[in-house]
């Protein structure tokens, strides 16, 4: 897999939802990857890369190009929310008021988020109940979050098939909570696996990492 291949799979992907593949951003997630590994997809042109531990993105972004946009994908920790705050293009795993209350502290506005929301109740696994999203999400937007979609991570299966129900309960709830709050357009599901299923359930960003950069030691 490189990342040609995964430009490729993406677009026969939306092909086949007949969506424009220009409505999908892939995110390369780079956790555990150098920076030399980070330099050689941003020569190909690529720009939007994730990571899930904030003193490794901190340490990236101070040494790679400025414009990098930074995903934050991994559970964050409120004590390292300043430190990423000043950096990231879009915080994927907003999971709770707690969250919320540190993200907005800081000087100017604070970076967009999504809503993660843990659709497979699983105890081990950050995000909001699907119940509590919408109350979850009204105290982030009281706070002056501008939250632009929701996220979600499914239950680990070895068949792509079986995480497309996650996906169509996600994009079921972003559309109805878009009733409410119209800036909720963004869909942050599918990963190297099970990619291709999101995108033919609406996903409008992809998190993947393994078929970019390969197996991570």
């Amino acid at each position: 897999m490189s990342y040609a291949d995964v430009l490729e799979r993406m677009a026969a992907a939306a092909d086949r939802a007949g969506r424009d593949i220009a409505s999908i951003r892939l995110v390369a997630v780079s956790k555990a990857k150098s920076v030399t590994d980070i330099e050689q997809v941003y020569a190909l042109g690529h720009r939007d890369f994730g990571e899930n531990r904030a003193q490794e993105m901190v340490e990236k972004a101070a040494r790679l190009p400025d414009d990098i946009r930074w995903h934050f994908i991994g559970g964050l920790q409120t004590n390292k929310a300043r430190s990423i705050r000043p950096i990231t293009h879009l915080l994927h795993s907003m999971d709770r008021e707690s969250l919320g209350a540190a993200w907005a502290k800081g000087s100017g506005l604070p970076p967009p988020v999504l809503l993660q929301v843990n659709t497979g109740h699983e105890e081990q696994k950050s995000g909001a109940d699907p119940e509590r999203a919408g109350q979850v999400l009204d105290h982030l937007t009281g706070l002056g979050i501008e939250v632009l979609g929701l996220m979600a991570i499914p239950p680990y299966s070895d068949d792509p098939e079986q995480q497309r129900p996650h996906f169509v309960m996600l994009r079921e709830l972003r559309d109805r909570l878009a009733a409410a709050q119209p800036s909720l357009v963004e869909l942050s599901m599918g990963m190297t696996d099970d990619f291709e299923v999101a995108i033919e359930e609406g996903s409008t960003v992809i998190r993947v990492g393994r078929a970019i950069f390969g197996e991570r030691t």
